[in-house]
């Protein structure tokens, strides 16, 4: 049962009114193809902060954890997400990602693959390199800003920045080394959409 479309009907409302949203560089998402939308992570409010404003369904990867109760694991994948065992080089959620790129859908990745407590950019993991090398998908960088903590009616900001094209990534399946560094390009192109002044 896809969920997803209740999911996001009833969130958004819920987050307008918790949160004061402000939405930047609209013009920036792709409207009929499949990529990979790339975010920092702050919350975990991060993934409803970025699927109100894009019209396709985001598919999430999300911490194996979380499946093991069976009613956030079922609400889970109706929303679109799946499993990864992090630090464990899990294939099969890393084929599922690919699966889903390769399908024309969205992936969404956090590339640092766990939260930021203090809200300082961490370093990208290589997963999102390794989709990107594997797919030849896009990538789309998003960013999601708020200042020390997130409260009631704060200001956040989400913005989607210019599409990075999978050959300006030159990034290749059989090698490392372009993986790791098309992560951190990634990464680099998210970080440049914070302004450091609002999180101060």
């Amino acid at each position: 049962m896809n969920l997803y479309p209740i999911g996001k009907a009833v969130t958004y409302p819920l987050v307008r009114f918790l949160f004061k949203m402000r939405y930047e560089g609209l013009e920036n998402i792709p409207e009929k193809e499949g990529f990979i939308l790339a975010c920092n992570h702050r919350s975990n409010f991060d993934p409803i902060f970025i699927v109100h404003k894009v019209p396709a369904q985001l598919h999430f990867m999300a911490k194996i954890e979380l499946f093991r109760n069976r009613l956030l694991g079922w609400l889970l994948s109706g929303l679109g997400s799946f499993p990864v065992e992090r630090g464990s080089g899990d294939t099969g959620a890393m084929d599922r990602a690919t699966q889903i790129v390769r399908d024309g859908e969205i992936l969404a990745i956090f590339p640092e693959g766990h939260r930021s407590k203090d809200g300082k950019p961490l370093r990208a993991r290589s997963g999102i390199g390794m989709v990107a090398a594997q797919t030849g998908a896009n990538v789309l960088p998003c960013a999601v800003q708020f200042g020390k903590r997130l409260g009631f009616r704060c200001q956040v900001t989400v913005r989607y920045g210019k599409l990075i094209p999978n050959e300006a990534l030159e990034v290749s399946a059989d090698s490392p080394r372009t993986i790791r560094k098309a992560s951190l390009r990634v990464m680099e192109d998210i970080v440049a959409l914070l302004d450091p002044l609002e999180d101060e």
